[in-house]
């Protein structure tokens, strides 16, 4: 099986608690929309943050929205030698004895005991599209990207749900190692 799909190229970014957004911006602090992401509901907002690791900081993070039941930050590997964290590669949620951080905003800081990850990357898709194409919740795929700095992407964990839409979440690393950027097209190949 072959399919075309868009890539989502995902740059480091903080999604926030409804109490850690709080302490950072404010009581009944409400996030901004910036722009709308790939994903129905979803979107990257006008508000940044600082991360504070125990090597160097990394300013002017943005938060995406909406709030999330619980804080995690996603980073590349790059970002994680910047900082000076041993964060693993995990699926989104996933992040239990992960490292933590300082995450500082305008009205306070967050002293994260544990949430920092690079995201596994991951495939969305609708129900109806992974039924169409044979694929289930949890199922890996691989992703071909063409071109002079070509290559294969292996472990690409599919994720689906009924307000998922199609679209190949790489973080900025793997990205630019394929010379990819947000709507270039690869193939999905399953395995």
């Amino acid at each position: 099986m072959e399919n075309k799909v868009p890539v989502g190229v995902s740059n480091r970014h903080v999604h926030l608690t409804t109490e850690d957004l709080e302490t950072l911006f404010g009581a009944g602090y409400q996030l901004t929309v910036k722009k709308d992401l790939s994903q129905p509901g979803q979107f990257a907002a006008e508000e940044t943050v600082d991360l504070i690791g125990p090597k160097r900081s990394i300013p002017k993070v943005r938060i995406l929205g909406p709030v999330r039941p619980q804080t995690q930050v996603e980073i590349s590997l790059t970002d994680s030698f910047t900082l000076g964290i041993a964060a693993p590669i995990r699926d989104s949620g996933n992040l239990k004895d992960t490292p933590g951080l300082i995450i500082e905003g305008p009205k306070g800081r967050i002293e994260l005991k544990e949430g920092v990850i690079i995201a596994q990357r991951h495939l969305h898709l609708h129900d109806s599209e992974a039924e169409e194409l044979g694929l289930q919740d949890q199922d890996y795929v691989q992703a071909k990207a063409e071109g002079i700095r070509g290559l294969v992407f292996d472990q690409v964990l599919v994720r689906v749900g009924p307000k998922y839409k199609k679209d190949l979440h790489l973080d900025i690393d793997e990205a630019n190692a394929a010379g990819l950027k947000n709507g270039d097209l690869v193939t999905i190949i399953k395995k």
